[in-house]
């Protein structure tokens, strides 16, 4: 999907269209907007149905912001200054301070991912979900599907997409997904590209390796100390030499990606490996002097862990929380239950015992709860009768507060 946190609002906003726009910086709680032209225009009853009303000149702008925030994602306008995906709000505004910003709203985002993800379905029914705002289709079965190279099929997806829910779409047609994704790339927005394996030396090996996915910072770092910048430049190293430099496996799968090889599937169904909420936090917070926040922030991430658990009907039996330091400094540290739950009071408690192995000698700025581990809530494991009363067990014997420890002051802060 096209900058698509950006493209919902804009159907929320259509007087922002072409105008630099960033998401990001808070949680959307009920639009502040409409409170703020109450006051300005009294005489006028405003509601919901009257946002595309709002004077352009109304909306905030990143300009002097101070805030933690950082950038979800951003119009193609506003990208063209450099501002872009998880970069700070603060920075962005020195890039392009007239941007307009505006807080994420989530259950927005879920509920047109859900839409654009059904009607594709109907459409090629053969799909891989990769997150909210990304799929892999398989084409090979779908009637019409190979007309002018997939093109036809593509251009009905496309249009349908649009027509039902207003949002565009770019989308890359090759032989398997690493080309494919690398395609979408290639004409956004709105695009299609068809990508075949005579076209790799035009269209792909001129790219920066980072284009690949699976190339990361480090890599890519690596890479450049060897003098290798483009894809071309690294299809053309010998593979044992890949390997020598870059380890058996990952070099192989260096030259494999390089010349656009890939034979993974397109997986229709696959097991979450963990599941996890975390928050950065508008200012660094004390561990003694901000106890109370820092308590409810805790507690609130393990119930919204569970409540995601229980949703999507798993359980979970390695328990982690992840902390970054006002030097930016990351720490997790996680253990492993004797049995699998969803249950908010049982995650709180083996989390905060992993807060325990923690040394807190600066302020917080990042508090985060995982679990990992993860089976169906229905699965044999997790029904397991000795688990069921083990957990029983572990609950009734934490009815007090689960994490007081006179030999640690701090840990009783969460």
């Amino acid at each position: 999907m096209d900058a698509f946190y950006a493209s919902v609002e804009l159907l929320r906003y259509p007087q922002l269209k072409g105008l630099p726009v960033v998401i990001g910086g808070g949680r959307r709680r009920e639009d502040d907007l409409l409170g703020r032209m109450r006051i300005a225009q009294p005489d006028r009853e405003w509601t919901s149905a009257d946002l595309a009303d709002i004077p352009v000149d109304m909306f905030p702008r990143i300009n002097g912001y101070t805030g933690r925030g950082v950038i979800t994602t951003a119009t193609y306008a506003a990208r063209a200054f450099g501002v872009g995906s998880a970069m700070g709000v603060m920075k962005a505004a020195q890039l392009c301070p007239q941007a307009i910003l505006l807080p994420v709203d989530f259950e927005q985002y879920r509920h047109y991912s859900r839409s654009f993800k059904s009607i594709v379905r109907e459409i090629a029914p053969v799909v891989e979900d990769r997150g909210v705002d990304e799929i892999y289709i398989d084409f090979t079965d779908v009637p019409g599907g190979q007309r002018e190279g997939g093109r036809v099929l593509a251009r009905l997806i496309q249009k349908s997409i649009t027509d039902a829910t207003g949002l565009t779409c770019s989308i890359g047609v090759a032989p398997n997904k690493l080309l494919a994704k690398m395609a979408s790339e290639l004409n956004k927005p709105n695009g299609i590209s068809i990508l075949k394996p005579e076209d790799l030396a035009d269209k792909i090996w001129p790219l920066a390796c980072r284009k690949i996915n699976g190339i990361g910072p480090k890599a890519d770092a690596k890479l450049q100390a060897h003098g290798i910048h483009t894809i071309g430049e690294l299809a053309a190293r010998d593979q044992q030499w890949l390997m020598d430099h870059f380890g058996q496996s990952y070099g192989a799968w260096l030259y494999a990606a390089s010349h656009g090889l890939d034979d993974k599937p397109v997986v229709t169904e696959s097991e979450p490996v963990s599941m996890s909420r975390e928050t950065t936090f508008e200012k660094d917070l004390h561990v003694l002097h901000d106890k109370a926040a820092l308590g409810e922030i805790f507690t609130r991430l393990c119930q919204q862990v569970a409540a995601d658990l229980q949703r999507k009907g798993y359980v979970g039996k390695t328990i982690g929380i992840k902390l970054r330091f006002d030097n930016f400094q990351s720490v997790t540290r996680d253990s492993t239950l004797d049995i699998y739950t969803a249950d908010a009071k049982a995650i709180r408690q083996a989390a905060g015992l992993c807060l325990k192995r923690v040394e807190f000698k600066r302020r917080i700025r990042l508090l985060g709860v995982r679990v990992g581990s993860l089976v169906k809530a229905d699965s044999d494991q997790a029904l397991n009768p000795l688990a069921v009363k083990a957990l029983s067990s572990v609950l009734t014997a934490h009815e007090a507060d689960p994490l007081k420890d006179t030999r640690h002051e701090q840990a009783d802060l969460f």
